[in-house]
């Protein structure tokens, strides 16, 4: 497997909530009232994509603590 490793990204957005946004996107993939339940839909966005990183910025737009996550139901390889 391998590849290029997804990210997503937790920003805070204009409304004063907090946005989901994948780089280089135009619009946020989704838009939240506080930054814990953007983190939270984030999370289970990067763990159903797999191998996806979820990036937190806090309100002054810092990175706070990224994060990878791999998908769990990848089939596995048996000889057979």
């Amino acid at each position: 497997m391998g590849g290029k490793k997804k990210q997503i990204h937790v920003v805070p957005n204009n409304d004063g909530g907090w946005s989901n946004k994948k780089p280089n996107a135009k619009r946020a993939s989704s838009k939240h009232e506080t930054q814990a339940k953007a983190i939270k839909k984030a999370r289970a966005q990067a763990k159903k994509e797999g191998n996806t990183e979820v990036i937190i910025h806090g309100k002054d737009g810092k990175i706070r603590n990224p994060n990878t996550y791999k998908r769990k139901d990848d089939p596995k390889r048996i000889k057979g």
